[in-house]
């Protein structure tokens, strides 16, 4: 992905991107750092992963770092013990542990709120200071200008590096990039420290950020709402990238069709993304018996994981099994082309508070591979689509009427992707390029605020 604006010859500024996962998977990661330094900053995006090594290579002109957090055997909360060896054999004496620890738990979050307030997470999610001491010391070393840190995680790392940087002499910024609402999100384990504990890491060091951006208009205002932001946070869209890629840059899409073994006239869904239950697709496989000669591609990063080995089984009791077809992930870049092969996006959400908020990646990759869109009811994306008129909506959870949806969308495909043609497509606004430039513009603001004083005097 390139820019239309051509880079500076010397770097605007130095930029470290911070994200707590090992970045291959991560799209927007990766597009705010190539397009960013696309633009003209340096950047350097710096990610972690349970390795024995660092691993680093170029994203275009970002330089990607993934630090390792040490092997199977350790990471930032330290070495395995009896919590690690619980969890890796699971079944019955896991569930009584947790439940057996459920009322030590809600005592230990009354307790240190109470003592510590929002410093309480010290205490309730030690875990959080491994990434303090995995990043902290590379980000010194790297001097950045600016430290862009993505979702909740590096919202601390980041600001804790600022304060060094400025108590040495070094002015520095941060921008806070918030992927999702931490109130209403489902929590990573089954922990009822976990949400308190980060919700007030959140709220300790949110305020040290220069500026906030996240995804979607709904966010921003919950957003600006919960932490009393001066500024409405910046929306940049998960919005894929459309500019053509330099030459030899990336290999043509597969075909996906071929990889289901499906001819052109097989009416094809599709579903892309992760998965697990709130995401749906339980209601899929209970709709297709209902769906005759419709097939379903299900694009996953991996096709061992437990949740669809339980949707294959739970296709293969109804008889369709055979219509299923679980496909790799392919590169970011090559996605909208590989989904245009499918005549419908899915997207069966259950009912959860950040599902209702969020205009989600996978429904701008379907909205640029022109494909009609079945969405089940949560609120921002079925909104949108009533109004674009590009798909239908469903209720959650009920396969009937995700079927009456379907059937509608295939009996007249033309109808829905005609909400893409002419002077009132969505779709250029619904592009990367158009949010990196916001994200650039941002940039220069908190850095070169009289140049960009001047250009807003000009436009």
């Amino acid at each position: 992905m390139q820019l239309d604006v051509a880079a500076p010859s010397a770097p605007r500024g130095r930029v470290v991107m911070l994200v707590d996962n090992a970045v291959e998977g991560d799209s927007r990661v990766q597009k705010a750092a190539r397009s960013a330094a696309d633009a003209g900053w340096d950047v350097t995006l710096l990610g972690c992963a349970r390795t024995d090594g660092e691993r680093d290579w170029r994203l275009g002109r970002a330089h990607v770092r993934v630090l390792p957090m040490g092997g199977p055997t350790g990471g930032p909360t330290g070495p395995r013990g009896l919590r690690q060896r619980l969890v890796s054999r699971g079944g019955l004496p896991l569930r009584a542990a947790r439940l057996a620890r459920r009322p030590v738990e809600h005592g230990q979050v009354l307790l240190w709120r109470t003592l510590q307030g929002d410093r309480a997470w010290r205490r309730l999610e030690p875990g959080l200071w491994g990434y303090e001491r995995l990043f902290g010391p590379v980000i010194d070393e790297l001097r950045p200008d600016l430290i862009h840190a993505h979702d909740f995680r590096m919202l601390g790392v980041a600001a804790r590096a600022v304060l060094r940087a400025r108590a040495a002499g070094r002015p520095a910024k941060l921008v806070w990039d918030a992927h999702e609402w931490l109130p209403g999100a489902k929590p990573r384990r089954d922990n009822v420290r976990w949400l308190p504990a980060h919700l007030a890491y959140v709220r300790e060091y949110v305020g040290h950020a220069d500026a906030v951006v996240t995804v979607s208009d709904a966010l921003a205002e919950l957003l600006q709402r919960d932490h009393g932001l001066t500024e409405r946070p910046t929306v940049l869209l998960n919005a894929p990238a459309t500019a053509d890629e330099p030459a030899g840059d990336t290999e043509p899409a597969p075909d996906l069709r071929r990889l289901c073994g499906v001819d052109r006239d097989t009416p094809l869904l599709v579903y892309s993304g992760a998965m697990a239950v709130q995401r749906g697709l339980d209601t899929v496989v209970d709709g297709l018996p209902r769906l005759p000669g419709v097939h379903l591609a299900l694009v996953v990063g991996d096709p061992t994981a437990a949740y669809l080995r339980q949707l294959a089984a739970r296709a293969a009791r109804l008889g369709v099994a055979d219509r299923v077809h679980p496909v790799p992930y392919v590169p970011h870049r090559q996605l909208v082309a590989f989904l245009s092969g499918a005549d419908v996006g899915l997207i069966p959400l259950h009912h959860w508070p950040n599902h209702e908020i969020a205009l989600i990646t996978k429904f701008f990759e379907y909205s640029h591979a022109r494909l009609p869109i079945v969405v089940s009811d949560v609120r921002t994306m079925a909104d949108t689509v009533r109004a674009t008129g590009q798909g239908e909506v469903f209720r959650a959870r009920d396969a009937a009427d995700l079927v009456r949806a379907v059937r509608a969308v295939l009996a007249d495909p033309d109808r829905y992707r005609a909400a893409y043609a002419g002077p009132d497509s969505p779709l250029p606004g619904w592009t990367w390029e158009a949010q990196a430039q916001k994200l650039d513009a941002l940039y220069r603001r908190l850095l070169s605020p009289e140049e960009s004083t001047v250009e807003a005097q000009a436009r």
